[in-house]
């Protein structure tokens, strides 16, 4: 680094180096000002650009590579009730009285539904075939959305995506590797959450549907 600026400071010929006069013998008016640190000013040396590009960069995080298994849906909250209350609300107004005919039917439809179909999940992931899985996750999502079994409609919607080799949550694409990986997470966890919304949806019709 260069050394810092230093104010000039003019030097007078001192009189030992001439003869004295009767004019170099008066005191001067105005004596030179004397040399001390304080009258030295230093300049600062401004950083150059690319230094400070420089440590911008270094203090700047550097963005980790996506972790396949950071989105796995076992993270998602189990303290959630298994039924979305107002969706399933909704499916009871569609009842003409307190038999509950109309929902009840098409509860148990589902029931048949997700039985099938995980069955036939279970069979694309052993073939890998991401296709199938994407296109089955599709179907079990809306089938669990039209009821209100919100956890099982996650995960699926999330296997539909990574049946396309994307991870929507992320914003990233994966492997196939990687997309079966999580699919296999997704599928065990859309089997433990169906168990929860099944008891809860047999055990609310036992409780308030009237037989005829």
């Amino acid at each position: 680094m260069a050394s810092p600026a230093r104010s000039t400071v003019s030097a007078q010929v001192p009189n030992s180096l001439h003869k004295p006069s009767s004019k170099d013998l008066k005191p001067a008016a105005n004596p030179p000002p004397s040399t001390t640190n304080k009258d030295v000013k230093v300049v600062p040396q401004s950083s150059s650009s690319s230094d400070n590009n420089t440590r911008k960069s270094s203090s700047t995080p550097a963005k980790s590579a996506p972790d396949p298994e950071a989105n796995d849906a076992d993270d998602d909250d189990d303290d959630a009730p298994p039924i979305d209350l107002e969706t399933f609300e909704q499916i009871m107004e569609l009842d003409e009285d307190d038999t509950h005919d109309f929902s009840r039917a098409m509860t148990w439809q589902y029931f048949s539904q997700v039985g099938t179909t995980f069955t036939k999940m279970e069979e694309a992931l052993s073939a890998e075939n991401l296709n199938e899985l994407s296109d089955l996750g599709h179907f079990l999502k809306g089938s669990s959305a039209a009821l209100g079994v919100a956890k099982v409609q996650d995960s699926c919607e999330r296997m539909q995506h990574y049946g396309h080799l994307r991870d929507e949550e992320r914003g990233v694409d994966i492997t196939k590797k990687e997309a079966l990986k999580l699919i296999r997470g997704c599928l065990t966890k859309a089997k433990k959450d169906y168990v929860e919304a099944e008891a809860w949806l047999k055990d609310w019709f036992e409780k308030n549907a009237v037989d005829e």
